[in-house]
């Protein structure tokens, strides 16, 4: 995991709203919200986003990296596993990131090593989780 600075840089402020229920929107000012469900009943549940949050940070690198090699990549898919811990605050264990990734020229080394580098050097959804959270990760390369 990259190493933590001192400088730091604020962040755009986010507005949750209570919907109802167990049920919020979430949002940046001036831009569509997300509907966030306690229950995961209607929408997904916070723990259900923070993993998704992690997920398309790293997919937002590895698009770009493959992009800056000339191997633009044409569809993406990630499934997330995890492991959360059992008492409260249950919070998360472990991760996997299964990715398919088509990008055409792009070899099954190219596709592995920007995955690598968005989990472990430039996701900063990923560098935010605890240390010792492991997070893993497959890659497979569609033709």
């Amino acid at each position: 995991m990259a190493t933590t600075s001192s400088t730091t840089v604020a962040h755009g402020p986010i507005e949750v709203d209570w919907v109802g229920g167990r049920e919020f929107e979430a949002r940046r000012p001036g831009v569509p919200g997300i509907r966030i469900d306690g229950n995961a009943a209607s929408a997904p549940s916070p723990f259900d986003v923070l993993l998704a949050a992690l997920a398309t940070c790293t997919a937002t690198d590895v698009v770009s990296i493959l992009g800056k090699q000339r191997t633009p990549v044409t569809s993406l898919h990630i499934r997330v596993e995890a492991q959360r811990v059992a008492a409260t605050p249950r919070r998360l264990a472990a991760a996997t990131l299964h990715f398919t990734i088509k990008a055409p020229g792009a070899t099954a080394e190219k596709a592995a090593r920007a995955v690598e580098l968005s989990i472990t050097k430039y996701c900063s959804v990923r560098s935010s989780l605890l240390g010792e959270v492991p997070v893993t990760w497959t890659t497979a390369l569609e033709s």
